[in-house]
């Protein structure tokens, strides 16, 4: 390091001096006796000025103080926006802040009175007011943005703008996932949580879901889904200490076992709706414990994949006095005895809604039985039900006194004999029929007899019945006038010879058409569709049906005033058939889908520009005759109509 000296040579080092000036004769200074370096005349001395003179004092920072003592500091902040402030300034003051009950700010505790003034209850009560009128935010974390940070930031900035009511957590974040740090936070500062949904998270466990408990009393909904880490013993604190509790939904948690479902039917005084799937711990004492606490409060139940037995459908049978709706799928230890002994348990007659979802169980004779045990059932909804066949169907039917729907989906065994017994004997009060996927319904000659016809009947929905043909539909047109709703799709042997006779029998008139995959239709059936019932026409999907022409709209845009909906994707129209729907005066379409049509073209433009007016979407995918450039146009040019391209 350079020095500098005084001319003597025995002063001492010389801090902080200036340069001389280097044309000066003073830069060769003298030698004394301890001297031996000779500056030169013709150089700059360089002078190495010590750090410590221009290092400013250390400025005393909050950062010093332990955690202990912030948390005092931020505990009498004196409002919402201060602390949101603070939480911004770094992730240990936000986890500071977090940490923080509601109940131990200082700073938003009223003014309340003494106890010799007011006696404690009225106190709790106040408070309890309080938080009972917060929880009007909703927020929904997803994937990567599932973490506690965010958590963290969730309860400190809810708090003061109405509250956290509803939060949702699906999946997690591959490095920094929710944990039960994370709920903890939500629990102590969002008291007013009444909905919580944690789907996919492996992470979070007991620790968590029980601070919830202790946290948040007006919790009134719990949905768990693929949550591998929470066992019976946080549910037990939920039952515990959130008597307000509605709604629990269980699924794919396996190490939630029986206890958990009788504690909740225990201490939940509320609870209406319970589902439980693919849980292997829970049995038929957990189903027997819950409906036996609980069943005078349950109105929806739906249990699916669960090792239970005959057992659990007895109770259910005998407790579930209050039950509306019950869902059964994927019970595979279910035996027919089990629905027989339901429906004789006298228990569900309130039950409107049953559905039944591949229980192999489910059997002609148990069928008739349970109906008979469920006299306001208005909806069934069976599925994959292998045993159950026409003579089974039939009788369900005939003993049936409020039945309005019947949904028959992979039923098999139901033929043709099964689908007439239906139209035939179903009476006064069948509203809605659909089949969907039942390959056993085929057209066979079967001398449909004289009776009166199905006028109560006013939706039919037959989908991807392969077997369903020209000779189905036409006795469907002899027994059913009264349809509005009909649905024939994929169903490729129908033909016009087929669907003009039933459309011509509708006297009610329809107001909902779905013809998609009927690859046999033409113009001649879809035009009378439109100049048969275009008064009141406000939905038609031809979707697929390849021989549907300009034609068709021509007497659309001539007859169809209410038409809301129109699909002609994947048919043979052009741009003159666009135009011709353009040029109609009276129609207002809202939803037009032209996708896979290969004959419309840029030309097109116009006429899309004038029906654009109205419309709210547009498909125009897979136009293989329209440019990026018209595409982009549209966007411009219709703002309020959401475009798929």
């Amino acid at each position: 390091m350079w020095k500098v000296f005084d001319n003597s040579g025995n002063g001492p080092f010389i801090t902080g001096a200036s340069y001389p000036n280097p044309k000066k004769s003073s830069l060769c200074l003298s030698f004394g006796q301890n001297v031996d370096v000779y500056f030169p005349s013709r150089k700059r001395i360089c002078v190495t000025v010590p750090f410590e003179c221009f290092e400013q004092k250390k400025q005393p920072s909050i950062e010093v103080l332990p955690d202990e003592c912030l948390f005092e500091v931020f505990r009498r902040l004196p409002s919402g926006q201060e602390r949101s402030a603070c939480a911004c300034v770094s992730k240990r003051w936000l986890t500071l802040l977090s940490s923080i009950r509601r109940d131990e700010t200082l700073a938003s505790k009223p003014n309340l009175p003494s106890k010799a003034e007011e006696g404690s209850n009225g106190v709790a009560e106040d408070e309890a007011q309080d938080i009972e009128g917060e929880g009007y935010l909703t927020r929904s974390l997803d994937g990567k943005k599932a973490t506690d940070v965010r958590l963290a930031a969730i309860a400190v900035g809810t708090a003061t703008h109405g509250g956290l009511g509803k939060l949702s957590i699906r999946g997690n974040h591959p490095c920094r996932g929710v944990t039960d740090a994370g709920l903890k936070a939500i629990a102590r500062g969002c008291p007013s949580l009444r909905d919580l949904s944690l789907w996919n998270v492996s992470s979070v466990g007991d620790e968590g879901l029980a601070e919830i408990a202790h946290g948040c009393p007006l919790l009134e909904k719990l949905d768990l889904c693929q949550c591998p880490a929470i066992t019976d013993k946080s549910l037990l604190d939920i039952a515990k200490n959130c008597p307000n509790l509605t709604s629990l939904t269980i699924d794919s948690c396996p190490n939630i076992g029986n206890e958990s479902l009788q504690a909740v039917g225990r201490y939940c005084p509320n609870l209406k709706l319970v589902a439980v799937k693919n849980c292997p711990l829970i049995g038929d004492k957990g189903i027997a414990g819950l409906f036996s606490s609980a069943g005078h409060v349950l109105t929806k139940v739906k249990l699916q994949a669960l090792n239970i037995s005959d057992i659990s459908l007895a109770v259910i049978g005998h407790y579930g006095i209050a039950v509306t709706d019950l869902a059964l799928g994927g019970l595979q230890n279910v035996n027919e005895r089990g629905f027989w002994v339901m429906g004789n348990g006298q228990g569900l007659q309130k039950l409107k809604s049953l559905t039944i979802n591949a229980c192999n169980g489910v059997s002609d004779l148990g069928l008739e039985v349970l109906c008979k045990g469920c006299p306001n059932l208005k909806l069934f909804c069976l599925k994959k039900c292998a045993a159950l066949s026409d003579n089974g169907l039939v009788a369900f039917i005939k003993a049936s006194v409020s039945l309005e729907d019947l949904q028959l989906e992979e039923c098999h065994r139901i033929t043709q004999a099964g689908f007439f017994g239906i139209l035939l004997n179903c009476g006064k009060k069948l509203k809605a029929l659909s089949l969907v996927n039942c390959f056993g319904v085929r057209d066979l000659t079967y001398g449909c007899p004289l009776v009166a016809p199905c006028n109560s009947l006013q939706s039919l929905a037959i989908r991807n019945c392969p077997g369903v043909g020209n000779a189905t539909i036409a006795v469907v047109g002899r027994l059913c006038h009264r349809l509005t709703h009909l649905e024939l799709s994929g169903l490729l042997d129908i033909t016009d010879e087929g669907l003009i006779p039933l459309v011509q029998s509708c006297v009610a008139s329809l107001v909902d058409v779905n013809l998609r995959g009927c690859i046999n239709v033409t113009d001649k059936s879809v035009s009378a569709i439109a100049e048969l019932h275009g008064g009141t026409l406000e939905s038609l999907i031809i979707d697929g049906c390849r021989h549907v022409t300009d034609a068709t709209l021509a007497e659309i845009s001539n007859s169809c005033w209410l038409l809301n909906e129109l699909d002609v994707s994947k048919c043979g129209i052009t741009d003159s058939g666009i135009a011709t729907l353009a040029s109609a005066v009276q129609l207002s379409l809202q939803i037009l889908s032209l996708s896979g049509c290969p004959l419309v073209s840029d030309k097109s433009l116009p006429f899309l520009h004038e029906l654009g007016q109205n419309l709210q979407g547009l498909n125009i995918q897979h136009c293989c005759g329209i440019s990026s450039t018209t595409v982009d146009v549209l966007v411009e040019q219709l703002w309020s109509c959401d475009i798929l391209s």
